[in-house]
């Protein structure tokens, strides 16, 4: 067998280890690229010398997880985890090993790793491939097989079978047969599992070529009534109309989409999840309720206000797997602002509302999210030219610098203060007011005409309160 191209870096490391009598191995995630001719610059290494023995050859060492064995070297600016040959007993929590026994070969190591594509190693410095559980040959065939039993594997780490599903949509690879009949079964090892652990897998599956083969075998294996069973409620309800698909293919189509598109995280999170109110509001449509009535497509079926529902199961989806906030406030304004259908007849008003409720820095994505939306419709392409009229209406608009916003007015609070309006409530109330009549025309917003409404708004509020 003729041995794997190692880069430089990785030589000059060895040669440190080598010359303390210790092997060495590169491990993981960078053997399996190796093998699929891919580069990789995300290293770990394995070797026989205790993580003391390491921190002794090298001169910057980080005790990252020395309880297991495991070291942090710094080499010329790259950080490379470094681990001792080990074995492992009892996973009492279904994620980490209550026990770690430092084991003698790179095969006993290797013998606790989760899928054979994992569990190759290849010897430093001069390439020679460890393989005894068959992984290149399981790479060849592009099958995500576990380390010796399934079940056995998915018992020790609640997370692996998660892991099974984001490796078949990032490299589009199949599970064989024991591995997915395993996964069922290990699902209450999964529950166990750190929200924040959970997360980053999911985020990995979005952010994969492929999301839907993931999304489809989370359905199979009901791994998705476990993690998100908002979405796993949208099966089997039908839209109607122009729409092709039931909610949840929808929802899988449109996040799909978007991965491929190479949209941002947040798009992606919202396509996914924009729809997941529908269940909860769909109606039958009374039979003289027109087409143009709602936006059920002129289906049997209407889901007024969904966006809103969506936008608090999309929050309590977020909230579970511990989102950061700004990650969180992004996906749920995507989702409660995805219903808009841009019609010629628009009146400049209506864009400059449009500009108000979205925000300008939403705006992008916001498109993008309909693209990605329509695209899950009938799951055809969408054209983003479709969209290019919009988006030279909402241009125009903000050229003309009008008030979008109350900083925008020609008055602000202090004004209305003068003019003789109680601090408190009434000012905000009556700004917004304007802010309302300068969007309509925008000719309105001058200090003279606004302080003349204004006192208007207020004479009305004052005979009102009597």
């Amino acid at each position: 067998m003729s041995n794997l191209r190692i880069h430089p870096v990785l030589r000059d490391i060895a040669a440190v280890f080598t010359a303390a009598g210790k092997e060495v191995y590169l491990v993981g995630g960078a053997v399996r690229d190796l093998l699929l001719g891919r580069d990789s610059a995300d290293w770990d290494l394995s070797t026989n010398a205790r993580p003391e023995e390491v921190m002794g050859l090298f001169r910057k060492v980080i005790a990252t997880g020395i309880k297991h064995g495991t070291v942090t070297i710094r080499w010329k600016g790259i950080s490379l985890e470094v681990t001792t040959f080990r074995t492992e007993s009892a996973y009492s929590d279904g994620r980490r090993p209550d026990q770690v026994r430092y084991a003698a070969t790179i095969a006993e190591d290797l013998s606790r790793r989760d899928f054979t594509m994992n569990a190759a190693a290849v010897r430093l410095p001069d390439g020679l491939l460890s393989d005894p559980f068959g992984g290149r040959d399981d790479i060849k065939r592009r099958i995500i097989r576990c380390v010796g039993a399934a079940e056995e594997r998915f018992a020790e780490d609640g997370l692996r079978p998660l892991r099974a599903l984001r490796f078949a949509s990032q490299l589009g690879f199949d599970l064989d047969r024991a591995t997915a009949g395993a996964i069922h079964g290990a699902l209450p090892t999964t529950a166990k599992v750190a929200p924040e652990r959970i997360r980053d897998e999911l985020d990995k599956i979005i952010a994969s070529p492929n999301p839907l083969r993931a999304f489809r075998l989370m359905e199979e294996t009901e791994m998705l009534h476990l993690l998100l069973p908002e979405l796993a409620a949208c099966r089997g309800v039908e839209q109607g109309g122009y729409h092709h698909f039931d909610v949840l293919d929808h929802s899988f189509l449109a996040c799909d989409w978007a991965a491929k598109k190479g949209f941002s995280k947040e798009v992606r999170l919202a396509a996914l999840l924009h729809d997941t109110g529908k269940p909860l509001v769909r109606r039958k449509k009374n039979p003289d309720e027109t087409p143009g009535d709602s936006p059920s497509g002129g289906g049997a079926y209407t889901f007024y206000n969904h966006e809103r529902e969506s936008g608090k199961l999309a929050f309590e989806v977020m909230s579970r797997f511990r989102y950061p906030n700004a990650v969180t406030e992004k996906v749920l304004r995507l989702v409660r602002e995805h219903m808009f259908h841009y019609e010629e007849n628009w009146t400049d008003a209506a864009v400059r509302r449009f500009i108000i409720r979205a925000g300008t820095d939403l705006i992008p994505e916001l498109t993008q999210l309909h693209l990605a939306d329509t695209a899950g419709t009938t799951g055809a392409e969408s054209d983003p030219a479709a969209l290019l009229p919009l988006l030279d209406r909402i241009e125009a608009v903000l050229e003309k610098g009008k008030a979008i916003s109350l900083k925008d007015l020609a008055v602000n609070g202090r004004d209305l203060i003068a003019l003789g309006v109680a601090p408190g409530k009434y000012v905000g109330i009556i700004l917004n007011e304007l802010l309302d009549a300068v969007i309509e025309d925008p000719a309105l917003n001058s200090r003279e005409k606004l302080l003349e409404i204004a006192g208007n708004i207020t004479t009305r509020y004052r005979k009102a309160s009597r």
